[in-house]
């Protein structure tokens, strides 16, 4: 059986950094009927919870950084369709922006402090931050197949609790809801009305003089071939495609269209899974309540 651990260390990076399921490129794999995230509520969750960890972390002797490496803007995930058409003439399809998250990561001064730290001093960091390895695991059988674990102990379990209320019940809501997609992705590639949708936009992409057959293969390419080229020139070829997809995707309505039918994916599923999908709205908005009066004080 697959199995997934989740590192509750996660929290240390910044909220944009590939966080929250997305993928190299910030592509956001959450079904738009479940919830469709903005930047500004990914990073006020993010800053919330660094800022917990922190003042927690401090109670246990320990320095602990909130990081914020990329602004709301950039923390906006990239979905299938991206019809933004000023967010693409700025980032393209989002390259330097994940190549900015990586560096944050790999410069992370909560992970160089953490090394730094002499062998029974990580170790008690370990716990004080997360539980270490004697931390209860919560786990959960994904919709898709498989188990989703994660350890919850110290600080980390700490925010989330003053955060979400009930750590359990929001692992179980949330690992549900952001992997419903396995479940109904190939019924909505396959649905007709989507599948003339993307005919109509790859139609329009050529017209433009970018022959591809859907938006997951113009933003494959477009980001392969500037990698390719001297930085200035690839990304100025990246930002080209990115913004022909995104005027495409608006003249052919192909995200209404993709937001339509994946909702009625979804709704088929809420027999199934309509309790834990409810949990995730009502826990997620009390915790961005939360997480402003976390933050505001300190802004």
């Amino acid at each position: 059986m697959k199995r997934r651990f989740i590192a509750a260390c996660a929290v240390a990076a910044a909220l944009s950094a590939a966080a929250t399921g997305c993928t190299a490129q910030n592509e956001d794999t959450t079904g738009a009927a479940v919830h469709e995230s903005t930047g500004t509520e990914r990073r006020l969750l993010s800053e919330a919870t660094q800022q917990l960890v922190k003042e927690c972390m401090a109670r246990h002797g320990f320095r602990y950084w909130v990081v914020h490496p990329l602004t709301a803007e950039e923390s906006r995930p990239v979905g299938y369709v991206q019809d933004d058409v000023a967010w693409a003439r700025r980032h393209g399809y989002g390259s330097r922006i994940s190549a900015k998250a990586e560096l944050a990561r790999k410069t992370n001064p909560n992970g160089a402090f953490r090394k730094a730290l002499p062998r029974d001093r990580g170790r008690a960091y370990d716990t004080a931050l997360d539980g270490g390895p004697s931390a209860p695991v919560l786990s959960v059988e994904a919709p898709g197949g498989g188990t989703i674990r994660k350890r919850v102990g110290g600080c980390v379990a700490e925010s989330e609790k003053r955060l979400y209320g009930d750590p359990r019940a929001w692992f179980a809501a949330e690992k549900t809801a952001t992997n419903l997609r396995p479940l109904y992705g190939a019924d909505l590639m396959r649905d007709r009305r989507f599948a003339t949708a993307v005919k109509a936009w790859s139609a329009c992409m050529t017209a433009k003089g970018h022959p591809y057959e859907n938006p997951s293969d113009a933003r494959r390419a477009a980001i392969a071939s500037g990698s390719r080229q001297p930085a200035d020139t690839g990304f100025a070829a990246e930002r080209e495609v990115a913004v022909a997809d995104a005027v495409c995707a608006r003249e052919t309505r192909l995200r209404a269209v993709g937001r339509e039918r994946e909702s009625h994916y979804v709704t088929k599923l809420r027999e199934r899974y309509g309790y834990r999908l409810d949990t995730f709205h009502q826990m997620r908005r009390a915790a961005l309540a939360r997480a402003q009066k976390i933050v505001a004080p300190r802004s």
